[in-house]
């Protein structure tokens, strides 16, 4: 028997490995999708190599791409960014950690309370969070990002409609920074030249600003794992997590199991209660079926597999809100074309911010051109001044929102250092229709296939005047700025932040989890992944507070069911870059 199988080794789960694997515990982590042990010889810098959700290297499906990608029934066209493989959705993402906003937690008395989702706060206060915050920040690490042409832009036209900057980790009220990100700084030859030669390890170090997060980062070459610029979970916690005998006290190294698709948490009745006591996983490459027991089951699947494991899995659902009260921050795309260089395919993805607490959230966002022709492409409004669907809308950018096509299409795409993209991020209410459930109409080997219900959408008025008032703000910067032209996309549903799906709360009525992290009605199963967040975060970004929080629960497991002792506010964190890391991920040919 283990002491904790974890369920998925995405965003979260590997967090929960490495923090109670250096507390010596016996851990299981199963993956669905592959491990890439070598990904500088496996992965490109072609975007659609890697990209597209059906054969794409990232893909949510099973290692071998002549197999297709696993299915999932969605309700309209949308767009869903979820990945399996060992570092899950992060293995593509921007690296961008921002803390959620103070207003989302209980207790908050700001004079803005009441601009935030009062409904669905988290079942403790922002004040308790901020050790976790810190704990992570120093592992991955999280540093503030570098700046290049592209931001500095995005800057004067900040400070040109009179925006202040922010200087603090804590957002309070509106502002402009730099990013807070887990992306290493670049140092050596890093940044400066475009000499692949003069890009390997140790000639070069940290972000080598190849523009390329999105197609898996393995830059720069020859670095050891844990050195890879990027933080994604696959070059952080990971390797932490593998090694943890050799560099904790009392570790013991995590056992890491990839290509098993957990189909099954199993339990029994104990002492009068619902109790997990372990999963069966079904070995995507021969299709055997496995079994093992532990003391804890920790699920970090993500908030569309999640829900439907515990559904097929047969668990209770007194109140029917597992797979409740999704959000996905409501996105949309605004883009500018300048006269000048603005360097917006260089770099780091998004290395800049502007916050709107209440309401959401700006980033410039650095593209290739297939990424950029992507977000051009996907309107709800249909083709820009041809026809709008009725939804073609008009404001502080040139012309009614919609799509790209001809002439326009190529002019936008015939320099694209010479554009700026911003994405919003609107902080999204929580709302029961949205959810995510098993289809009553498909299955596959892994049992019946989630379906995502979000046509017709549920959108409060609160969600859709944030979005409103984000793409303004967002067209006058690019004006201020100096964009001599400006358009809005109204994107098409584009599920990349998801959450809450199994959100926490104090309330068994409207929740999955207590305040621990541990399910209301399962002992000994836990979630520490997106879906666990009690809301919309205010809309940051919400890997951080992701990671913050399976770091506390991973706190809560040990001290519940190990007799263990907080560790968070007596001890130093461990850099995943530190030279112990380094050493033993290469004494284990990591």
């Amino acid at each position: 028997m283990r002491d904790v199988i974890i369920i998925g080794a995405g965003g979260g789960g590997p967090i929960v490995a490495k923090e109670l694997a250096a507390q010596g515990l016996d851990v299981l982590m199963l993956e669905a999708g592959a491990r890439n042990k070598t990904p500088e010889t496996n992965w490109k810098h072609f975007e659609n190599d890697a990209n597209n959700p059906l054969s794409g290297y990232l893909r949510f499906g099973p290692s071998d791409r002549s197999k297709p990608s696993w299915y999932r029934e969605v309700t309209q066209p949308a767009m869903i960014s979820n990945l399996s493989g060992v570092g899950g959705t992060t293995q593509h993402y921007f690296g961008n950690s921002p803390r959620a906003m103070p207003g989302v937690f209980k207790g908050y008395q700001g004079d803005d309370a009441q601009d935030y989702d009062r409904d669905f706060e988290f079942p403790f206060s922002y004040e308790e969070l901020t050790p976790y915050y810190e704990w992570v920040e120093a592992t991955l690490p999280v540093q503030t990002a570098a700046m290049g042409t592209s931001e500095q832009v995005f800057f004067n036209g900040c400070e040109n409609i009179g925006m202040s900057v922010q200087v603090t980790k804590d957002t309070f009220q509106d502002g402009y920074r730099a990013q807070q990100n887990a992306v290493l700084q670049p140092s050596g030859n890093a940044g400066r030249t475009t000499n692949k030669s003069d890009l390997t390890y140790p000639l070069a170090k940290g972000c080598t600003f190849c523009g390329h997060c999105t197609q898996g980062c393995y830059e720069p070459l020859n670095a050891p794992r844990n050195l890879k610029a990027r933080r994604s979970t696959d070059n952080s916690y990971v390797p932490m997590a593998l090694t943890a005998d050799l560099w904790a006290v009392q570790g013991k190294a995590v056992t890491l199991v990839a290509d098993a698709y957990v189909t099954q948490i199993h339990t029994q009745q104990i002492n009068g209660k619902t109790t997990a006591t372990g999963v069966s996983w079904r070995d995507v490459n021969t299709g055997e079926i496995m079994t093992e027991n532990a003391k804890v089951v920790v699920m970090a699947g993500g908030c569309i597999e999640n829900p439907r494991l515990w559904l097929n899995s047969g668990l209770p659902n007194s109140h029917d809100w597992v797979g409740r009260g999704l959000t996905d921050h409501a996105f949309d795309f605004v883009c500018g074309i300048f006269p000048f260089n603005t360097d917006s395919s260089k770099g780091v993805g998004s290395s800049a911010r502007a916050d709107f607490p209440g309401k959401g959230c700006i980033e410039p966002s650095s593209l290739g051109p297939a990424g950029l022709a992507s977000n051009l492409m996907m309107s709800d409004s249909g083709i820009r001044g041809m026809y709008d669907n009725g939804r073609g809308v008009f404001g502080e950018w040139d012309g009614p929102s919609g799509r790209l096509i001809g002439n326009e299409f190529k002019n936008f795409m015939s320099d694209v250092n010479k554009t700026m993209g911003m994405l919003i991020i609107t902080d999204d209410d929580v709302e029961a229709n949205n959810r995510v459930e098993p289809s009553s109409l498909m299955s596959d080997e892994h049992g019946a296939v989630p379906k995502m219900t979000i046509h017709k959408r549920t959108r409060s008025q609160r969600t859709l005047d944030n979005r409103e008032f984000l793409a303004n703000k967002a067209a006058s910067i690019l004006r201020a700025a100096g964009a001599s032209e400006v358009l809005r996309i109204d994107i098409v549903p584009l599920l990349l932040h998801l959450q809450s799906s199994m959100r926490m709360g104090d309330d068994p009525q409207n929740s999955v989890i207590n305040a621990n992290g541990e399910a209301h009605e399962v002992a000994g199963l836990f979630v520490a992944d997106n879906s666990a967040l009690s809301n919309a975060l205010g809309g940051p970004n919400p890997t951080l507070t992701t990671q913050a929080l399976a770091t506390r629960t991973s706190e809560k497991i040990m001290v519940q069911y190990f007799s263990g002792t907080p560790w968070v506010n007596s001890n130093e964190p461990m850099s995943s870059i530190d030279d112990a890391i380094t050493q033993a991920v290469l004494a284990r040919g990591l």
